[in-house]
């Protein structure tokens, strides 16, 4: 399983990120997960429709304001991205509550276990009100991602001491 390290290059994560829709984040997310593809325009709605159509079978709104938006793709391996919002948008979430912390996951349609470990993970994060306190807090994409770089470190150091004390 790549780590969040691995999957978040620099250039794909955004704070206090203005967006009002749903539909919106999601093309913008798409069109910069796709810079680095050969045909930028066809890889952004490629993303961008398989993301949609995730969304049309459910919303991905996690709740307590995180969505974590996910599709398969044929790419060679997976890709994040994370954004933060500067206001809270309805997103149709479990809860009810608006979204303002957005991690979008692309996976290859091959792959059918690190995604799963990837998304526990996420859901460890999210799940924990301290840390999505501490994403909240950051003002800058620097700053966004080395929080949540350092929030996984944690979780990986708690998991070693865990299973260190259980053998």
């Amino acid at each position: 399983m790549p780590s969040i390290a691995e999957l978040l290059e620099p250039e794909q994560v955004h704070s206090n990120f203005a967006g009002h829709s749903r539909k919106k984040i999601l093309q913008l997310v798409a069109e910069s997960l796709a810079k680095d593809s050969n045909d930028e325009e066809s890889s952004t709605d490629e993303i961008y429709d398989g993301l949609m159509e995730r969304e049309r079978l459910g919303s991905t709104g996690f709740g307590d304001g995180v969505a974590i938006p996910h599709c398969r793709m044929n790419c060679e391996k997976m890709q994040g991205a994370f954004v933060s919002l500067s206001e809270a948008i309805d997103y149709e979430s479990i809860d009810g509550e608006p979204v303002d912390l957005i991690f979008v996951l692309i996976v290859p349609k091959n792959e059918n276990t690190a995604h799963l470990e990837t998304l526990a993970v996420l859901a460890h994060i999210f799940g924990e009100s301290t840390f999505r306190q501490r994403l909240r807090a950051a003002n800058t994409d620097e700053e966004l991602r080395a929080t949540m770089l350092s929030i996984e470190g944690e979780i990986a150091t708690q998991a070693n001491v865990v299973g260190a004390n259980s053998s």
